[in-house]
């Protein structure tokens, strides 16, 4: 995927919600034929990549890469489309006193396969080398430990 030069770069945010299981059904639908004006208004504002994913017992993840998700959301919270989708959405929630948008739990990042393939790319070849000795040296069994 390409980004354009000027472009920012963006950042991947993860989130979650609780969708209360007896509006499962009807959450799946509502999210299989968004509004157009609603997909064009994210799409405006920063929300690039935006998936959800829902699991059986109603845990939802969210996942969207933005310049800034603060920008992103304060950009959204100014279209009227947004604020007829949150407040119908709202009620989908378990213990959500915000409108949604604003009431998701982040999730921190922990790994990224492409960052960790940049770093290793950029090392010099020694640390690497250095890096791949160590990690085995402190796996590998001592006469000790095969004497146990």
């Amino acid at each position: 995927m390409s980004h354009d030069a000027a472009a920012p770069p963006l950042t991947r945010v993860c989130f979650q919600l609780q969708v209360k299981p007896e509006r499962m059904a009807e959450y799946r639908e509502r999210h299989a034929a968004v509004w157009p004006d609603m997909l064009r208004a994210l799409k405006r504002t920063g929300w690039n990549n935006y998936s959800l994913f829902l699991r059986d017992d109603g845990l939802l993840i969210g996942y969207v890469e933005t310049p800034s998700i603060h920008d992103a959301q304060a950009a959204m919270a100014e279209t009227e489309v947004n604020a007829r989708w949150q407040a119908e959405m709202g009620e989908f929630f378990v213990d959500l006193d915000v409108p949604p948008d604003e009431g998701f739990v982040r999730l921190t990042e922990v790994f990224h396969l492409e960052d960790q393939l940049a770093a290793l790319d950029a090392a010099p070849a020694a640390s690497v080398t250095q890096t791949t000795t160590d990690h085995a040296a402190s796996v590998a069994p001592t006469a000790e430990s095969s004497n146990s």
